[in-house]
């Protein structure tokens, strides 16, 4: 059979080519939760400007969103109105570390997305998330969690999985 050596040859080029070492293939809009955490955790204290995706500058909301998922080549938008319907939706109880939390603007009676953050925890542990923040007290890039801010609770829209997070 003609195809067994063609095997083998493709097999010995691709061993001659990787010098012996293995090589990771990672699946397109995947990313590691240590990597993404470790990397998302790395900003916080950074400012908080409104329109900005810019480290120096500080981010808003969605912009940083969007910066910490495109530094891993996984494409979210950059609005957050645009989370109305992008990704998987997921139910509250069943979120992992990764997802995006979707939140009303300020005006919690207003019922479009105008706040996101990346969740920082799993179910089992309570919802904690990483965000931009604009509270005039405390803004810039901090860790919240969900339970111990009723604030959070009247504003949430809904959970969305945006990427494989392993």
């Amino acid at each position: 059979m003609v195809m067994k050596p063609v095997f083998t040859y493709l097999l010995l080029l691709v061993s001659i080519i990787t010098n012996g070492h293995t090589i990771k293939v990672t699946p397109k809009d995947s990313v590691s939760k240590d990597s993404l955490m470790s990397y998302s955790k790395s900003y916080l204290g950074t400012n908080y400007c409104y329109g900005s995706c810019v480290p120096k500058q500080g981010f808003d909301c969605s912009g940083f969103v969007y910066h910490v998922f495109n530094h891993f080549n996984v494409k979210v938008p950059r609005s957050s109105i645009d989370y109305i319907n992008y990704g998987k939706t997921i139910h509250p109880d069943s979120f992992k570390i990764g997802d995006v939390i979707v939140f009303t603007g300020t005006n919690a009676k207003n019922r479009r997305p105008g706040h996101v953050g990346i969740i920082t925890s799993n179910a089992s542990e309570g919802l904690q998330f990483i965000h931009s923040s604009s509270n005039k007290k405390h803004s810039g890039i901090k860790l919240s969690s969900y339970k111990d801010s009723p604030y959070y609770e009247k504003r949430f829209l809904k959970i969305v999985r945006v990427a494989k997070v392993y």
